[in-house]
């Protein structure tokens, strides 16, 4: 080899120096590439491991819930139905690597389309209502209601009413019938 600069020839031994340097180089590169996949790897068994553990704990779930059923009702075959399936999904989690799932998946769309929309559809609306849960704080039920305000007083007795007592809602009136007896506003000396 020849510097283009001066046309003096380089050395042999700054020649071997650059070839040590090319291969450490390369090596290293080739050792870290290795590490970064086998890492990438241990990463997805584990969350292919995490996500089988959870679709076997829901379809434990739905066995026992199918078993506290009727016998022989629909909504029991249903639901040993879908946990015999998810506990198969379980172990096909297990057992394929990340793109065989996927080439999986894909071919199963393509057959059914309308069962995989469904299937889509249903994981969705199971998700949303998980974030909902996670957000409320577990809290279960209806949010409690806001205590109704007081109307603005429209007269003095009104306003003294309205500053002693707490806020109450105000009842609609209804037509007097022998069944409903027409509203009666209490008065100041009613209370």
């Amino acid at each position: 080899m020849t510097d283009p600069s001066n046309d003096t020839p380089t050395t042999p031994a700054a020649e071997s120096a650059a070839r040590e340097v090319r291969d450490d180089l390369r090596t290293k590169a080739r050792d870290t590439a290795e590490e970064v996949k086998e890492r990438a790897s241990g990463f997805e068994e584990d969350q292919r491991s995490h996500v089988a553990d959870e679709v076997s704990d829901v379809s434990n779930a739905l066995r026992k819930a199918a078993e506290e059923m009727r016998s022989g009702s629909p909504q029991e075959r249903t639901m040993s139905q879908i946990a015999t399936t998810l506990a198969d999904a379980s172990e096909s989690i297990r057992d394929k690597d990340l793109g065989e799932m996927a080439s999986g998946l894909s071919d199963f769309a393509r057959r059914n389309p309308i069962a995989y929309l469904g299937g889509a559809a249903v994981l969705g609306l199971a998700a949303a209502r998980f974030a909902k849960a996670g957000k409320s704080g577990g809290r279960s039920g209806p949010a409690p209601e806001p205590a109704p305000r007081p109307a603005s007083p429209t007269s003095p007795v009104d306003a003294a009413r309205a500053r002693d007592l707490p806020a109450q809602p105000t009842p609609t009136p209804t037509a007097a019938s022998p069944a409903t007896p027409a509203y009666h506003r209490p008065e100041a000396e009613d209370i």
